[in-house]
């Protein structure tokens, strides 16, 4: 036979069930019961536990309807990419903002190194001069922008195909990586094979490279690097040889993808034809010239004024000092000094043809001979005047080796 207690519980389920079916809003979650350990043994709590849950549920349902309701507002991807400042286009010469400026404002800006602007500089002039040379045609080379750059961001936005070169810096021990993208390659294999001018844009096709595609490729970049020695060669002369050649991005690995890198574009015109060539070289390559690089002009050389040494070479020269003639010193322990009268004798100990030492403050100068001149008490010097320790080609040379460690 069922007990009171259990009618009573099941009563109170079957209430509940009517009540959920009568309700318009939208369906509830499910709610256990509650336990029959927390109505009592004669279930005189049921009432007060069941208007108690149904609170809980009544919250649940307003909870489940707000959140539904934020929900119905959902970003596109266009705004997703603005948000963490992410361009699809061009995610490492473009201005960023949003999350990536933050992430990149931590990033070495090339502006710290104002002299790497007048090597590129000589480097548009002279590769302007060398590829009218190489192709016979007149071509225009122009900068057209030096930005800091994460070598695995470079990496992921290089346009493909392309063709890497990988070439190393024999003095700084280093590499670096050349881009050529196909329009330019296209290009130049179009001038030097004779093709005509005029013509319609050169359709880039989604083949490999052939052989002699590839070798007239690295002439060019043979071209660019020797002109890029020349540009180096008044800071710091450095060989450029051509490493490896790839067309595929992962095996132009030189550096590590976080490690940060200056990035040069330059652009390359032949009238109606032409393109974009890329020249990246990691902060680690040019660390061992960075001292160099940190000059504002060539041959800058800060404090080497020599209108101000030699009008301080002056001043020092007219300048007065007062000198001392020592003729003994002796340390005595405090104990006899305290103990001394009026009328004790100190025995110094000094011959009369002892030399007496010439100072300057506590600098000794030379040494001499005490003498009298007249009614004047007069030293004349025996020694030489002692050289100081440290003079100006020291410093010199001690510049000369820092400038030669950096260079190395």
């Amino acid at each position: 036979m069922p007990t009171q207690d259990q009618i009573d519980q099941d009563a109170l389920a079957a209430e509940w069930g009517l009540a959920l079916e009568a309700e318009d809003t939208p369906p509830k979650p499910a709610v256990r019961p509650p336990p029959p350990e927390m109505t009592g043994e004669d279930g005189e709590n049921g009432d007060a536990m069941a208007a108690e849950w149904a609170a809980m549920v009544d919250d649940n349902s307003q909870f489940i309807q707000a959140a539904k309701g934020g929900a119905e507002r959902i970003l596109n991807q266009e705004e997703i990419d603005s948000l963490l400042g992410f361009s699809l286009a061009d995610v490492t010469l473009n201005d960023n903002s949003g999350i990536r400026a933050i992430i990149d404002s931590a990033m070495v800006s090339y502006e710290r190194l104002p002299m790497l602007e007048i090597v590129f500089d000589r480097l548009v002039r002279l590769m302007t001069t060398s590829l009218r040379n190489f192709t016979s045609d007149n071509v225009e080379v122009s900068l057209d922008r030096i930005t800091s750059v994460r070598f695995g961001d470079y990496l992921n936005s290089i346009p493909l195909p392309a063709i890497l070169a990988v070439f190393r810096a024999e003095e700084w021990d280093n590499f670096g990586l050349i881009t050529v993208d196909s329009s330019l390659i296209y290009s130049i294999i179009d001038v030097l094979l004779g093709g005509r001018r005029g013509q319609s844009a050169i359709r880039i096709e989604g083949r490999p490279y052939t052989t002699i595609e590839t070798n007239l490729c690295k002439r060019m970049i043979e071209v660019v690097l020797a002109d890029a020695e020349l540009a180096f060669k008044p800071l710091s002369p450095v060989k450029f040889n051509i490493d490896r050649l790839e067309t595929n991005p992962r095996f132009a690995a030189i550096s590590r993808p976080a490690n940060a890198a200056i990035l040069v574009r330059l652009r390359i015109d032949m009238e109606d034809r032409g393109g974009n060539i890329e020249l990246l070289l990691p902060y680690a390559t040019i660390e061992p010239i960075r001292g160099v690089l940190l000059q504002m002009f060539m041959g800058e050389k800060f404090g080497r004024d020599p209108i101000w040494e030699g009008h301080l070479a002056t001043e020092i020269g007219h300048a007065a000092i007062a000198v001392e003639a020592v003729l003994y010193e002796a340390k005595l322990p405090l104990r006899q000094l305290l103990s001394l009268k009026v009328g004790d004798t100190l025995m110094l100990g000094l011959r009369p043809d002892a030399l007496v030492s010439v100072r300057c403050g506590n600098v000794t100068l030379t040494e001499g001979r005490m003498g009298r001149v007249g009614e004047q008490v007069a030293v004349r010097v025996a020694k030489p005047l002692q050289k100081p320790r440290t003079t100006l080609a020291m410093f010199e040379k001690a510049d000369g080796a820092t400038t030669r460690m950096e260079a190395q």
